[in-house]
Order: structure tokens, then sequence, then C-alpha cells
């Protein structure tokens, strides 16, 4: 692995393990955030965090670094429901709409970020977590 998506792949883990502490320190956000839509908020919200930090320390281990990877693109997606509730709601939340805007695409890099670590490096054998 590169140094550079080597330093960016801790860069992600920290902030993902961070994101999902937050969830735990700060969970009334995200269930103002949340659309009506989904049921349980606040369940909802707690296991978003634990897969957040779940994947983030996941990514560290080569022997799981792939399927944390897609986990982290899949969650990604998931989580644009939310960014479109806010977006078409934007009244609600108390923020810029440009910000808002900016969020999705955004979103599109984080996915395109997590998606680097689901390649195999060149000349590499796709680590699995079966060994």
């Amino acid at each position: 692995m590169g140094v550079l998506k080597e330093v960016l792949k801790y860069l992600m883990a920290a902030a993902y393990i961070a994101a999902g502490v937050n969830h735990f320190a700060n969970p009334d956000f995200y269930t103002k955030i949340m659309p009506p839509y989904i049921p349980a908020h606040e369940t909802m919200v707690a296991w978003s965090g634990v897969a957040e930090v779940a994947l983030g320390a996941l990514l560290l281990d080569p022997r799981f670094r792939t399927l944390a990877a897609w986990g982290i693109v899949a969650m990604l997606v998931v989580f644009l429901t939310v960014h479109v509730h806010m977006l078409v709601n934007h009244e609600d939340f108390g923020m810029p709409y440009w910000g808002l805007v900016l969020r999705l695409p955004l979103q599109a890099l984080l996915i395109l970020w997590a998606w680097w670590y689901t390649r195999p490096e060149k000349g590499s054998q796709a680590a699995t977590p079966l060994g």
C-alpha cells in the first residue's frame, strides 16, 4: 500500500471511530436529523454508532480491510437518506441550504474514498476475512 493511501486509511479509521463515539456522546443531534419514516431513532443512532466504530477499527486490520471498506460504502449509501431528508426539509435544521447541498458531493467523495480500500493493491492478493 502506498504511503498516501496508508496515511489516509488511518485518517479514515480515526474519523469513523470518532464519529461513532459521537453518536453516544451526542445522540440527540443524530435523532433530530433522522427522517420520520425511519423507526426507533434512538436504537438506529446507537447501532449506526456501533457500526462506525467497528468498521473504522476493522479498516486497520488487513484481514478485514476490504470487508470494512464495503461496509463503510454501504453505510454511507444508507446515510444518504438522512442527507436528502435534511436537504428537502432544510428549514427545520437551522443550517444554510448551501451547506446541505454541499453534503451530497461530499458524501460521494467519502464513498469513493472508502471504495478505494476495496481495491486490491497491484501485485498483491486481495485480503479476505478468512485468510
